[in-house]
């Protein structure tokens, strides 16, 4: 199993593109990825094996049960998949930028399983939220 790790920042460029890290490019088995909104305001990315188990789990949820509905609906519909070009690069969909707030700034991290991209500032809001200190 792979595991992503790790907090990189990056920048998109002018065509919304952005540079995968190499870390995190490492980590993948294959030039396609699958980016969608994440739970809080970040873009989640999986590689695509992973991306299949987490969908089979997901869709065990009766979908006559809301739960299950729900969960589909906001999984699913924001989910694209996307190709790595020769420089690493992935273009992140409009949708995706404007639910994760990105505008040009971003943070990259592992997070286990999957990948993470965050607006920075949203990013810096979050760890403050989160930290002991």
């Amino acid at each position: 199993m792979n595991v992503f790790l790790g907090e990189y920042q990056h920048s998109l460029d002018d065509r919304g593109r952005l540079s995968l890290p190499k870390k995190i490019r490492n980590e993948l088995d294959s030039v396609e990825i699958v980016l969608t909104r994440g739970f809080e305001v970040c873009i989640f990315g999986y590689q695509k094996s992973t991306w299949l188990n987490q969908t089979e789990k997901q869709l065990e949820i009766p979908i006559f049960e809301e739960k299950g509905r729900n969960l589909r609906r906001y999984i699913f519909s924001g989910a694209v998949t996307v190709e790595i070009d020769k420089l690493g690069r992935v273009l992140v969909p409009a949708n995706l930028k404007e639910y994760a707030q990105i505008e040009n700034e971003v943070v990259v991290i592992g997070a286990g399983d999957h990948f993470e991209i965050w607006s920075e500032s949203k990013w810096k809001e979050y760890i403050r939220s989160v930290s002991p200190l």
